[in-house]
């Protein structure tokens, strides 16, 4: 019988802290340690992470506050533009590769989140923006071909990859509360966005969150053929993981 993938709990916890997490994790896969892990997240303080790669921001980034309280500039262990966590839901998966290309692997992942928000009422496709993104320091400023948006053209989920040897890290996140005027204040432009799905509450609750996360768990399941079991990270976990990567996601 296959082993069942880990499913962790959500934790309350800084930006560099959920990003040394995630890196962590596909480490422990990567060494044998651990299994295939899924978690979802909140970003609490706010914070705007970076691409691994991307060089060039802006020098007032690393001076932003909102409501009194400064938001945090981290680094992704993946790549993609900047993305402004305010008001979002991520998601991050550890998985072996098994001989199966990245893009695949996105697909399949993709394709659960598509059933799983279609159970909802809401139909999502993928984008169809060019390589202009580049040209762009919001992530959710276009949409690519690896995107999901609405029928109306919402954005609602972005995704980035990180493959290591045979293993991969795909981290992503579903944009349901987005605050215009922030989102003006980090990347000097308005936010122009089509309506976001009705489904979506007016405000963020622990029930609602907990409900669309089970049923992206249960078409992870359907969609990979494979079964979660619930296990929190632990105290100890927590530490390694921020011991191994202190100061390595900061810009």
């Amino acid at each position: 019988m296959q082993q069942p993938w880990r499913f962790i709990p959500e934790v309350v916890v800084s930006g560099e802290t959920h990003m040394a997490i995630d890196a962590w994790l596909l480490d422990q896969l990567r060494s044998g340690q651990q299994g295939p892990t899924l978690r979802f997240y909140r970003w609490q303080p706010i914070a705007l992470s970076l691409g691994y790669h991307q060089q060039r921001w802006p020098d007032h980034w690393r001076h932003l506050s909102w409501q009194g309280q400064s938001v945090e500039l981290v680094r992704r262990p993946t790549g993609g533009r900047a993305v402004l966590h305010q008001g979002d839901f991520t998601y991050a998966m550890t998985m072996p590769m098994l001989g199966r290309r990245r893009q695949d692997l996105y697909q399949h992942i993709c394709g659960a989140l598509i059933a799983a928000w279609g159970r909802l009422g809401v139909s999502l496709c993928y984008g169809s923006a060019g390589q202009g993104y580049h040209h762009q320091p919001s992530c959710f400023a276009t949409a690519t071909a690896a995107d999901l948006v609405t029928s109306t053209g919402y954005k609602l989920i972005g995704s980035a990859q990180l493959r290591r040897d045979r293993t991969l890290l795909q981290q992503g996140t579903m944009r349901l509360w987005p605050n215009p005027v922030l989102y003006s204040q980090v990347f000097g432009e308005a936010m122009t966005l089509a309506p976001a799905p009705d489904i979506i509450p007016n405000q963020p609750t622990d029930v609602w969150l907990t409900a669309l996360a089970t049923l992206i768990i249960e078409e992870m399941e359907k969609g990979l053929g494979i079964r979660f079991e619930t296990k929190p990270l632990t105290h100890d976990e927590q530490t390694y993981a921020e011991k191994s990567y202190r100061g390595r996601l900061i810009p």
